[in-house]
Formats: structure tokens, sequence, C-alpha cells
């Protein structure tokens, strides 16, 4: 269970990169149109390696491919929308827990995974560090609103869809799978971006899929998980802001494309739980670049969560 460890956090930790970047990105630009920006990013990338990988183009490949996106289009349109709410170092990790939860259910009591007695200790120990990462105690801490903890939930469970659903494919299937879902997620967002423009066309009141966020950044500010109200009700309007936006999004696509492959991969070398709990750790790397780039506080209690996620890495592998 080494390699499958190793593909497991590492995949985790590029997953919190890309979430990282494109609750940046969703400063700057409406999550939506982020996401299409990344899933058509992430298309590209998928088609030009393609041919490296091979794969059988089977209905079974296709079809469970174009559910997973599905799934991966409501998560990361509620994923990134509640990191730009903020802040990240809680909603992230909240995300994470239920994320693993579905996805640990029904690798052991639906698809009858066996493990060992170590690889329960590390599922125990990985479940506690993700918990212990997104707990934030003590004063002067920005609370999470009611609607990034709803989103946050809600992305939880589209995550947890995703990684059952992207289980089902046959090994002989090579990224085909993602090529699938790739396309599914693109083609829905463009469609919802679609109706969206639309809706704000015949009532100029909403707003459209190509207005500026109003969570963003501060008008003539730097980046920041926490702006007070007055701010953040100013919309971002700079050219750069919006080049920026994009080229963040784009980032995001390729880091996001890469994880995926990480996960199809670890999922075909090992089993659902053990994936779908290591794949939960990517809050790690979210918080890091929150605290380096956003300076968000980590508390002592997150560290130790940090540490027991290695703990746990480290359990797998000698499972």
């Amino acid at each position: 269970m080494i390699i499958t460890a190793v593909i497991g956090l590492s995949g985790a930790l590029i997953y919190g990169g890309a979430d990282f970047l494109g609750g940046l990105a969703a400063k700057r630009l409406r999550s939506i149109l982020v996401t299409a920006i990344a899933a058509a990013t992430g298309l590209v990338l998928f088609l030009l390696v393609a041919p490296l990988f091979g794969g059988a183009w089977t209905a079974g490949a296709l079809g469970w491919g174009a559910l997973s996106g599905v799934f991966g289009a409501l998560a990361v349109v509620l994923l990134y929308a509640c990191l730009a709410i903020g802040p990240m170092s809680i909603l992230s990790p909240l995300t994470a827990v239920v994320s693993a939860i579905a996805p640990l259910i029904w690798g052991l009591l639906v698809e009858g995974e066996q493990l060992s007695g170590l690889a329960y200790l590390g599922l125990g120990v990985a479940l506690v560090a993700v918990v212990l990462v997104g707990f934030v105690p003590g004063e002067g801490i920005v609370r999470p609103r009611t609607r990034g903890i709803v989103m946050a939930i809600g992305a939880g469970v589209a995550i947890g869809g995703f990684l059952i659903v992207l289980d089902q494919p046959a090994s002989d299937s090579g990224i085909v799978p993602l090529i699938a879902s790739r396309a599914a997620s693109l083609l829905l967002v463009s469609l919802a971006i679609a109706v969206l423009a639309v809706l704000a066309r015949l009532h100029p009141g909403v707003d459209g899929p190509f207005a500026f966020p109003t969570h963003g950044i501060p008008a003539g500010g730097t980046p920041t998980g926490h702006v007070d109200v007055a701010d953040a009700r100013r919309p971002v309007v700079s050219g750069d802001a919006v080049g920026s936006g994009i080229a963040l999004a784009v980032v995001c696509g390729v880091l996001d494309a890469v994880a995926n492959a990480f996960l199809l991969f670890g999922l075909r070398l090992g089993d659902l739980a053990v994936m779908s709990v290591l794949t939960a750790m990517y809050p790690a790397g979210t918080i890091l670049l929150a605290a380096v780039v956003l300076r968000e506080r980590i508390a002592a209690v997150q560290w130790v969560g940090l540490a027991l996620a290695l703990a746990a890495g480290g359990l797998f592998a000698l499972a």
C-alpha cells in the first residue's frame, strides 16, 4: 500500500493547490466562470496526453466518466464559491470531512473492501487529522457565514459522489473516464453560463455570469481572505484583475487535472475507502498556501492535524 499512500497524499496536495488558486480566481471572476475555464483547460490537457496512456473507449468508461463529471461540476462550483467567501482555513477542511464519509462507507460496506488493522488505524488517524486541521480555536478568528458552510457541505457531498462514480470504470479504460468527465463538466457549466446570461439580459437586476463578484478583492487592494463588509461590496473592475483571474483559473485547471489523474490511478491500485480519506487531506495544501499568501492564521491544533495527516500516510504505507 506504499504506492497508494504516496499517490493519494501527492494528489491531495495538488488538489489543495488547485483549490487555493480556484478560490483566488473566484475573487476576481464568478465561480462558475472559473469552473468553465478550469474544465476547458483540463479537457485540453487530457486530450493532449491521451495517446500516451491509451485506454478503451467503451460505453462504460464514457458513461461513468460523464456521470462523474456531473458530480464534479457541482462540487467545483460550490467549492470555489465557498472558498471565495472564506475563510479558506475552515471551509476547506469542512468540505474534506464530508467528502470522505460517503466513499468510506461505500467502499467498506457496499464494495466489501477488506483492510488490515493498520489501515483501519490509518483511517481513524486521518479523519481526526482532517477535523483538527479545520478546528480554529481562540479569538480573532474570522468565522464562516452560514452560506459558506452550506456550500462547503454541498461540495463535500458532491465530491464523495465523484469519488464513488470514478471508481466504477474498468481499469483498461486509461484516462478515458477523465476525458468524459471533463467534457461533461464543461458542457454543464457552459449551459449554466448561457442560462445565467439570458436571465441577466431579461432581468437587468440579476447579475450575469460575467459580472464581477461582490465578495472579491477590495478595490485598489491586495488579495485577502478577510475583507470588511464595506470593501466586500465594492466590485473589482480592473482589467488586470480579470486577466489574473483567468490566469489563475487556467493554472487551477492544470493542477486539478493532474490531481484527478493521481486519484484515478490511486483508485485502481488501492481501495476506495483509503483513497477517499487520503484525498480528503487536500486542505493541508490549501491552508498552508492561505497562511503564506493570505496570511490566514494557522492555530497550534491545526499543526497537530497536519502532523497526524503525515502519520496516517505512514500507517497506510506500512499496511
